[in-house]
């Protein structure tokens, strides 16, 4: 190839490489991005992906960023001003952060239920009774006889709040009982450490069917699930942060009206394209009873 036809080839492709990344930049600087906090079972079974595409799809420009860190580390974001909206389920705490002014403009937008699993063979006949709370105490006569061991979440969630509301409920005591292990850890992470121990834990219905869909669960079944039980009644909603503003706040406003508009639509198309069955239900199918049962949660702490 002649020198003058090299030289020209360089520069044009000089020019294009440098056009390329004026372009990316450019578009790079005109995304907003909204990060928002949220409760792990929500972000595990793919739900936010998804939501977070028909989002974006509807608000080209925007881009939705979810940090999975469980309902008490989501708040503490949201006081700490690192995100502009949360996706929570435990009202007792969401109730506190109302009151201290962190956040607002809540909606509930799904519910779902709590499930007991353990293992198949059901050492503590947890699955034989009428009641979670006898449930839990038959678990815990297993696990002082040495036949049944309990993995919590431990790590401030609403499904580790709920865990020790329930616990509450019995009146035991758990000082001291060397069967009730504490992992520190996402609902994923307990749900395969019971699997692996055979042990009982409480679990969200996502994940635990999540992965059981996998194969990542060889040995947890459900044991008890009641859905005419409020106190197994799994309640989410939304809220921007107060320490949010200018346009990342606005956005944030808009996903709230999103998923909250959209519940419907949104959660029968994910549950139908990921499970083929049921797991989140859009809140506006019995509204009123959701925010008596919240209410009731939330005053109970």
């Amino acid at each position: 190839m002649p020198r003058n036809a090299v030289r020209i080839a360089l520069v044009l492709t000089v020019i294009a490489f440098t056009l390329l990344i004026t372009y990316y930049v450019a578009h790079q600087q005109r995304v907003l991005r909204i990060r928002i906090s949220t409760t792990t079972s929500l972000h595990a079974t793919g739900l936010l992906d998804y939501i977070a595409e028909e989002f974006t799809g509807a608000n080209p420009g925007v881009r939705v960023e979810f940090i999975a860190v469980g309902t008490g580390a989501a708040l503490r974001m949201a006081e700490r001003g690192d995100v502009c909206a949360v996706l929570t389920h435990d009202p007792g705490l969401e109730k506190q952060y109302l009151e201290n002014g962190v956040i607002g403009e809540g909606r509930i937008f799904a519910y779902s239920y709590f499930i007991l699993v353990g293992p198949a063979d059901d050492p503590a006949n947890a699955s034989r009774v009428t009641s979670i709370i006898m449930a839990f105490k038959m678990i815990f006569k297993s696990g002082e006889a040495g036949r049944a061991s309990f993995v919590s979440r431990g790590d401030g969630s609403g499904t580790h709040a709920r865990e020790l509301r329930l616990w509450s409920e019995t009146g035991l005591n758990l000082e001291g009982a060397t069967w009730y292990k504490d992992c520190g850890c996402g609902m994923s992470e307990a749900l395969i450490i019971a699997d692996e121990l055979g042990s009982y834990t409480l679990s969200d219905l996502g994940t635990y069917l999540t992965l059981t869909k996998a194969g990542r669960l060889q040995k947890l079944k459900i044991l008890y699930l009641n859905e005419s039980d409020p106190m197994l009644i799994n309640i989410y909603s939304v809220y921007v942060a107060n320490r949010c503003h200018d346009n990342e706040r606005k956005y944030a406003e808009y996903f709230v009206d999103f998923l909250s508009s959209n519940q419907e639509e949104l959660l029968r198309t994910f549950n139908t394209k990921k499970y083929g069955t049921t797991v989140f239900l859009p809140a506006s199918e019995k509204e009123k009873e959701l925010k008596e049962l919240w209410t009731s949660l939330a005053s109970q702490g």
